[in-house]
This record gives C-alpha cells, structure tokens and sequence, in this order.
C-alpha cells in the first residue's frame, strides 16, 4: 500500500506535528528500554520516562495540563491486527522511523465492524512528535521496510490502557472495551484473546 508522510497535507484529519518540544530527554531515556525483535511490547508508564524534562511541557502544551502517563511501545511489527481508539489524543515520539496505520472511527459501523481498505499508512521519521486525535483509530506502530525494530514513547491520560476494575453492562459499545478508556476492535487472524473481532477484509501488512 502506499505510505505518505506524517508532513503531508491529507495527516491533518488524522493528528498534528508538534515540531517545538524538546524531547532530548525522551529520546536519550528510550535508547534503554526494552526492544524485542521478534514481538511487541508495551509499557503504559516508565517511571523514568516520567521523570524527564519533555514529559510536563508535553502534559501542560498537548494535554491542557492533565495528569498523564509516559510509556512506551518497541518492538518489530509489520501487520495492523487491530484498531483501538480512547477518548482523547494520543501522543507518539518515534524514537526510531515508523510507519502509523490510521483510520476513522466516523467509518466504524453501528454493529462495529470496519473495512481494513480503509487504512492509510503514515512514514514518521525519528524524532518527531505525533499527536493522534481522539477519532482517529489506531493500534501499534509498524518496522519501516527493512528495518529490524522500532521504538516509541506513548502519552496517554493517567490510567488508559489499565485494567478495568468497574463493572460492563456488556451492552453496546462496551463489548470494545478491553482496558480503561480503550476500546478495541480486532482483526480474526490476529488471535486477540478476549477482543471482538469486526475488523473484515485483509490484515493489512507492510513489506
């Protein structure tokens, strides 16, 4: 599929490039977590990511002043799986190049079903800081063609993507939820345990 640039004009339904905060921090704290080559992982809060000098102008300028949580998401990925989405932004710091796959949650079907044809790819280059909208679904970042491993910080609302310790009426939309302020809609052959899958067509994958 083609991928455009997080810079292209076409990204700005989806996020927005903040291009003035200092993560020097960030990225210096990133070269010592944990990177697995042949899976993904993520880490909600890394206590010494929320220790940085980036991490209050990041919750004051992005996030009005919120508490948030810095973690991370590493690994080696080529496949979308699944789409997610919360109920505010989301913001990524490609420590490493990546790819973003993207989508609408406007397209999410009333029985919650979405068409993967409907994904864009966005390259992000290192270094950059990628506000993701709350409407804009989403899942782990995707290795570059050719690359081995990517690595990026994850700012979230203090609490999303923990374990829901409240109780579903099982109803609706709540069939998504699969942790706090995380609703989740997976693709079959991705084999998520406890997820409802309803993405329908390819499990898209980048080369």
């Amino acid at each position: 599929m083609e991928i455009l640039s997080v810079f292209d004009e076409s990204f700005k339904e989806y996020g927005k490039i903040w291009d003035d905060i200092d993560i020097a921090s960030l990225m210096e704290e990133m070269e010592h977590t944990n990177t697995p080559k042949d899976d993904v992982i993520y880490v909600a809060r890394d206590e010494e990511l929320q220790g940085t000098e980036a991490m209050p102008q990041i919750r004051d300028r992005i996030f009005g002043g919120l508490p948030i949580q810095m973690g991370y998401c590493n690994g080696n990925n080529k496949k979308l799986n699944a789409i997610e989405y919360h109920r505010n932004s989301e913001v990524d710091i490609a420590e490493t190049d990546m790819v973003l796959l993207i989508g609408k949650l406007q397209d999410v079907t009333s029985e919650f079903k979405y068409d993967t044809s409907k994904i864009e790819a966005f390259y992000v280059p290192k270094n950059t800081v990628v506000e993701i909208y709350e409407t804009t679904l989403h899942y782990a970042p995707c290795t570059v063609a050719g690359g081995e491993i990517f690595r990026a910080v994850i700012a979230l609302p203090e609490g999303t993507n923990t374990d829901i310790d409240f109780k579903l009426d099982g109803n609706g939309e709540d069939i998504l939820m699969t942790a706090k302020n995380k609703w989740l809609i997976a693709h079959p052959d991705a084999k998520i345990d406890g997820a409802y899958n309803g993405l329908i067509g390819k499990n898209i994958t980048i080369d």
